[in-house]
């Protein structure tokens, strides 16, 4: 697929994400989104997920738009936050899985031994 395709954007992973998404992300509202639809701002698909409705977004089209809606500032602070937040969770993930296998080494190190 090449960059120039008009679909690429829309198929590759990352550069699309729902509207839910969109509200938890970058503070949108629903009449946000669907204003921004309407003026041609934002182009989005029709999706469904266990029988429930969603609009999938183009991510590069929410940040700018989210960008002009807020400001650089505060959008680049919302940025930052929802960035941290996923290397938290990340971090704690890691130090769970760490602190299994120091169990497990342990466990393993005693039957050696004996």
């Amino acid at each position: 697929m090449s960059y120039t395709d008009v679909n690429y954007e829309w198929t590759k992973k990352g550069c699309t994400l729902s509207d839910k998404t969109a509200f938890k992300e970058f503070g949108l509202t629903q009449n946000d989104i669907i204003k921004a639809i309407n003026e041609g701002k934002l182009q989005f698909r029709e999706g469904s997920i266990y029988g429930n409705p969603y609009l999938r977004l183009l991510r590069s089209e929410v940040e700018k738009f989210a960008s002009e809606k807020f400001g650089k500032d505060l959008f680049h602070k919302k940025k930052a936050k929802n960035e941290l937040k996923k290397i938290n969770k990340e971090l704690k993930e890691l130090k769970s899985k760490i602190a299994e296998l120091e169990m497990r080494k342990n466990e393993l190190t005693q039957i050696t031994k004996a």
